[in-house]
């Protein structure tokens, strides 16, 4: 056993070592300005591999732990880890369905949006009720209580690129109209308002753990909610909908309640394992994913104040070029922790395919704002929605915003170089 012990630590050290000589050397117009990028370095490697010596792959005591580091960190009571930001949002909308036998009605959302926010409202039976935006890329308390009618049932919100909606205003009608909030919170973990943490204020929030976002897990996500019996039932969900939700590799063979094989199905003897009270999926993340997530959210506030340096950066540095371009508005109550620094073009004889292209061949990558305006994505021109209001601030993001990266990997050196080839184009074209 003691030579084992030796031989891990041996190769724990050269993990460490490998990484020592991993850093970035940024060569101007050579070495890509990516949007996003995963940031793990020997410590997230020695836990997936300490993991995988471990010999349990399946969900487990690491699943747990990074459950309640992440509910600690929010400061909220209930966290599930799910595969993706993408079945976390089927998941609490599903569960919310459950928990309170709400099956159908109208729910409010932004026509700015990503496929993940907007496709379980329709997955699941109801009718997506889109409205505009404002320059906060989000949903405003006054175009909500424009949609809200006897067929509302819900909000499901988006706080775009980790900029912070103004959720007080929108609690406040949700309670008046007895309306659930779901907070899509994937892009805006750290993200505060009021001093909260975006994600604490909804009957559900949704997190995405994609190398991107604020933390990574390789792929993988999160729903968190105060109310443990919604939390049950999605973790139930989660798990092929089985009605035993004690967590395997740390228990003895009768199970966390002690009663695994005190179970009945109409007079058979059963073990509750195996025992399924709803119609579910597996959404399950591996134990090494948490392995990995548990060293990140220790790295999550180091992260944070990165983003939020090269946001302010940038917004200080780009402020030149305000006849060309504008950032978005943040409410005086928001602290952001901004996804990636959305440009909206104000000049129109600036074309945005121009300026993107020149960028992307400067190695500086970009990204449009997700899908723009949903309804004018080709898989969605047939779907059933009502739409209140006009979308014009929405249809103005699909043509003329666009994204580039504050990530933790970016450098001030890099900061230096984008605006220098920002200032190159718009020289070039004065």
């Amino acid at each position: 056993m003691d030579e084992i012990k030796r031989n891990k630590e041996k190769i724990f050290q050269l993990i460490e070592e490998i990484y020592k000589y991993k850093s970035l050397h940024f060569i101007p117009g050579e070495t890509p300005v990516t949007t996003g990028i995963a940031l793990v370095d020997h410590r997230e490697i020695n836990a997936v591999i300490q993991s995988l010596l471990d010999g349990w792959l399946g969900l487990s005591v690491k699943g747990k732990e990074f459950e309640q580091k992440f509910s600690a960190y929010l400061n909220t009571s209930c966290t599930v880890f799910v595969n993706s930001g993408s079945s976390a949002n089927l998941l609490s909308l599903e569960g919310i369905k459950k928990y309170t036998g709400i099956s159908s009605g109208e729910i409010i959302t932004p026509a700015l949006t990503f496929p993940a926010t907007f496709n379980p409202i329709v997955q699941l039976g109801f009718t997506p009720a889109l409205v505009d935006v404002d320059k906060t890329l989000n949903i405003i308390p006054e175009n909500i209580i424009s949609a809200i009618n006897d067929k509302t049932k819900g909000i499901f919100l988006t706080h775009m690129m980790g900029n912070p909606v103004r959720i007080d205003e929108i609690c406040e009608i949700a309670n008046k109209h007895n309306l659930f909030i779901i907070e899509d919170a994937c892009g805006a973990l750290g993200s505060k308002y009021l001093g909260r943490y975006c994600g604490t204020f909804g009957l559900a929030s949704t997190f995405s753990f994609y190398p991107a976002h604020g933390i990574t897990t390789g792929e993988g996500g999160a729903v968190c909610t105060e109310y443990k019996e919604l939390d049950l039932i999605i973790r139930k969900l989660r798990d092929w909908g089985r009605d035993c939700t004690c967590t395997e590799g740390i228990l003895g063979i009768s199970g966390k309640c002690g009663n695994r094989f005190n179970y009945q199905i109409e007079n058979i003897d059963y073990d509750h394992r195996y025992v399924f009270s709803q119609i579910g999926y597996n959404m399950k993340p591996l134990e090494l994913q948490a392995s990995m997530g548990i060293i990140q959210i220790e790295r999550l506030n180091q992260f944070n104040e990165k983003r939020k340096r090269n946001f302010a950066l940038y917004k200080d540095k780009l402020a030149e070029f305000s006849d060309h371009i504008e950032l978005p508005q943040i409410s005086d109550k928001a602290d952001p922790v901004f996804f990636g620094l959305p440009i909206i073009i104000k000049d129109k004889s600036i074309i945005r395919k121009d300026l993107m292209l020149f960028l992307n061949n400067k190695k500086i990558a970009t990204r449009v704002l997700f899908a723009g305006n949903i309804l004018k994505q080709p898989a969605y021109l047939k779907v059933k929605c009502s739409v209140y209001g006009n979308l014009d601030y929405t249809d103005k993001l699909m043509r003329d915003c666009f994204w580039i990266g504050v990530h933790p990997g970016i450098t001030e050196e890099m900061i230096q170089y984008v605006v220098s080839s920002f200032r190159e184009y718009f020289n070039d074209r004065a």
